[in-house]
């Protein structure tokens, strides 16, 4: 049953996700080219998704999941300098190539060579991500 609410949900976040323009890279670059030809349209997909979920989180705060577990723990609201880095490079990498996580995936069937070798990057990168933390908290230990 939780397989099966995992895929329909799944489904329809890839759906929404194509339907919206999330997973046309032309897009989503001419939304983040705030001093080029900025489409502004993708504020509204954005608004449009925040919105239900603060109503849906709210809702939820004091109830329990109908199928799973529990429901996850609010994120750590620490503003530190691994939380900048990492903000930084997906920045840095969804305004590169017009992808994050949840467009790629969702483009990985249509996507092609370009949707795959994506793919493979972003799993290299969360590989070496401990890693690099890692050696960014030794170093910054010796100085």
């Amino acid at each position: 049953m939780r397989t099966a609410f995992a895929i329909l949900s799944g489904s329809l976040f890839g759906l929404g996700l194509h339907l919206s323009g999330m997973t046309n890279t032309d897009k989503v670059q001419g939304f983040l080219d705030f001093f080029g030809a900025w489409d502004p349209t993708l504020v509204f997909v954005m608004g449009g998704a925040i919105i239900p979920m603060f109503v849906a989180w709210r809702l939820a705060a004091a109830r329990k999941p109908l199928v799973g577990g529990d429901f996850p723990a609010p994120a750590d609201p620490v503003f530190d300098r691994h939380l900048i880095i990492g903000a930084v490079l997906f920045g840095m990498g969804w305004g590169l190539v017009g992808l994050c996580p949840g467009p790629a995936l969702a483009s990985l069937s249509y996507g092609g060579i370009g949707g795959l070798t994506f793919l493979a990057a972003m799993i290299a990168g969360m590989a070496l991500a401990p890693r690099a933390k890692g050696a960014l908290d030794t170093n910054s230990a010796r100085a």
